[in-house]
């Protein structure tokens, strides 16, 4: 019976002891998980996305995770077939496969063996770990007793699999989940990018065969518009033909009826006909003595050759034979084919009103697969042999059909230019992706570790024997402010997060907004007074009505003055001016707040309400969230929110102005109170 991928099972206790276990894995895992993922980063950025790259990978997991094996994984859309590779240890190189049965098939029947560190898990997730396995263990020494896997994902698909490997029985710990867990997003960038290569490559080789096609289409159009004489026009072709299709050798043979009632034979009756080699071309290839004799001889009998009578009966279809030592149709072939050097064949007609004129035939010493692609070339050139043949006065109507093809050649070849464009602006989009995720983890390992840091000072001078009340009292206090901190960053991440999905909508209010104003600006009358600033209000006259949040509304403000009183040279005015603006189509309110200070540029403009993000050369003590979350609750207002940096004439500073639009959302355009 079949089981599900399972982690292993939990006591029921474990259940208090989770909360205290994550604590202390983030502590203890997450440097390490850093500097693996910086690792893994290293490797994708210094090595091309080949097989070489995962097996550097996989070696720098195996050796991490301390295990016997390390497999990994690369499923890509390109085609059915997945790309692995794997690392063994030193101890278990070289060793042949054991004498035990050992079937993928019998591993995956007894699943406990098998175990995810991500949870919950899908069925395809199951799927891409069973295939993954399958196609990737069969060549390992000895058999597996223990496999930790997790899938890889990228946009929202699984594009690979990391399997860690114990040939002994072996329990997984969480902590090793946990970190394999953290790295999976690092291996899904680099697996993305080996599927990527493999989609260009594919894409190149496409391309190539396409810029052959269309250099034999443009060799023939120039045959065609030439003066040169018909059996000199024939050689050519086949050259050209089989060269460019890179087959080994290439016949062109005309059919001389000798029956002058071959249009009204029986279906079955092979005709009465002499074929004729009148155009050969073949690569350096060395011929036996006897078939070097026979190749002498550039006629036969048709009835003499089994293949030429198959497409004769056939009704002039193609005769694809992808190796002849496989056939078991006795097709006996004419002694000029050689068959026995040259196994692989394609024969395609020449004809003209249902009457077969002749052959071009290509040959392969080795066994070959024709694609379509490369037998509608060879069937465009037939035509083209069979109208110049018969009637080589309509030129004019090849011309056209030449034209028709190139031109579907050169559209084909824009739109692949464009999907290499296209493919090339991912991978920058990936690299940008890249580098932004190893800076948001940079900032916010830091904005984490500075109050750990000095939280972990105070309680170890707490601990020193007899200290003083009064320094017991400040480092109390430390800790109570690092902790605040603490909970703050945590707090504005989640709002951050809770704004970004919309997971909320806004509950409106109507507050008096010349009030709240002025209670926000005198609870900051202390901070601006420590820096020598102050503030002026410049209000309506009349007392403004406002529908808002008045809790978004009041955190927008205070980080707005909080920045503008940081950022503000000292024995500067802050102004916050708010009015009411009115017409046919807009209802809004607009509050400026403007200081005076180190102006702000136009690539910092770009990026200043960012998360994490600050202006260069800003040393002011921040987490850099603050205007990130004021602009998330802007939006969330359905309102708007710009910056606008004004350089003061002869001196090296700047009125830096932050514009907020809200919009008023009453039923009738009222900005003054019932009152009045």
């Amino acid at each position: 019976m079949k089981k599900r991928l399972s982690s292993p099972p939990q006591c029921p206790d474990d259940v208090d002891r989770l909360q205290p276990y994550q604590v202390k894995l983030m502590q203890h895992q997450e440097e390490p998980a850093n500097q693996l993922a910086h690792k893994i980063n290293q490797i994708i950025a210094k090595s091309s996305a080949t097989t070489l790259m995962l097996r550097e990978l996989a070696k720098l997991l195996g050796v991490a995770f301390k295990v016997d094996c390390c497999l990994v994984t690369v499923m890509s859309e390109v085609c059915s077939e997945t790309t692995t590779a794997n690392w063994c240890s030193d101890e278990y190189l070289g060793l042949p496969h054991s004498d035990e049965t050992f079937l993928m098939e019998q591993l995956l029947m007894e699943l406990p063996v098998v175990q995810c560190a991500a949870e919950p898990l899908t069925i395809e997730d199951i799927s891409t770990i069973q295939k993954s396995l399958v196609t990737g263990c069969q060549s390992l020494p000895l058999p597996i007793k223990a496999v930790l896997a997790i899938p890889t994902r990228f946009n929202d698909k699984n594009n690979g699999v990391i399997s860690l490997i114990k040939f002994q029985p072996y329990d997984w710990s969480q902590s090793e989940k946990q970190l394999l867990k953290t790295i999976e997003p690092s291996c899904a960038i680099a697996f993305a990018q080996v599927a990527q290569s493999q989609l260009i490559a594919a894409q190149q080789q496409y391309l190539q065969k396409i810029n052959q096609h269309e250099s034999l289409i443009k060799q023939l159009t120039i045959l065609s518009r030439s003066n040169l004489e018909l059996n000199q026009m024939l050689q050519l072709v086949i050259a050209s033909t089989a060269e460019s299709l890179q087959a080994d050798r290439g016949l062109l043979i005309l059919l001389k009826y000798t029956d002058p009632l071959f249009r009204t034979r029986p279906k079955k009756q092979i005709p009465k006909a002499k074929a004729t080699v009148v155009g050969e071309w073949a690569r350096d290839f060395h011929y036996g003595t006897n078939t070097a004799k026979t190749l002498d001889n550039k006629s036969f009998v048709v009835s003499e050759c089994g293949l030429c009578q198959r497409m004769l009966i056939d009704s002039g279809k193609p005769i694809i034979i992808n190796d002849y030592t496989d056939q078991t149709d006795n097709l006996t072939p004419a002694p000029l084919f050689a068959i026995e050097m040259l196994p692989a064949v394609l024969l395609m007609p020449l004809e003209s009103q249902g009457k077969v004129l002749g052959f071009i035939v290509l040959q392969q010493a080795v066994a070959r697969s024709w694609q379509e692609a490369e037998l509608n070339i060879v069937e465009m050139v037939c035509a083209q042999v069979s109208n110049a043949i018969i009637q080589s006065q309509t030129l004019r109507q090849v011309q056209t059909l030449v034209d028709e093809r190139t031109a579907q050649l050169q559209r084909s070849l824009e739109v692949q230019a464009k999907l290499y464009e296209r493919t090339r602006q991912y991978v920058e989009q990936l690299r940008e992706l890249n580098h932004l995720k190893d800076e948001f983890l940079s900032n916010i390992s830091d904005r984490l570790r500075y109050p750990l840091t000095n939280m972990l000072m105070s309680i170890r001078n707490l601990r020193l024997p007899k200290i003083a009340p009064e320094r017991q009292a400040k480092y109390i206090d430390i800790l109570e402010q690092e902790c605040t901190k603490e909970i703050n960053l945590i707090n504005d991440l989640l709002t951050l997060q809770k704004l970004e999905s919309h997971q909320e909508t806004p509950q409106f209010e109507t507050i008096d907004l010349n009030t709240r104003i002025q209670d926000l600006a005198a609870s900051f009358e202390k901070k601006l007074a420590d820096k020598a600033l102050s503030i002026t209000l410049d209000l309506p006259e009349r007392s403004l009505k406002l529908q808002t949040e008045i809790e978004s509304f009041d955190r927008i403000l205070q980080e707005l003055l909080t920045n503008a009183c940081k950022y503000s040279e000292h024995d500067t005015i802050v102004h916050l001016q708010a009015e009411h603006q009115v017409d046919q189509l807009v209802d809004q309110v607009i509050i400026k707040v403007t200081n005076t200070g180190r102006g702000i540029s136009e690539e910092e403009a770009t990026y200043i309400f960012d998360k994490f993000r600050r202006g260069k050369g800003r040393w002011t003590p921040g987490t850099g969230l603050g205007l990130a979350l004021a602009k998330s609750l802007v939006q969330h207002l359905n309102g708007t929110i710009a910056v606008e940096s004004i350089q003061i004439s002869e001196l090296d500073l700047s009125n830096i102005c932050f514009t907020l639009t809200l919009p008023q959302f009453s039923e009738a355009s009222k900005p003054y109170s019932e009152s009045d």
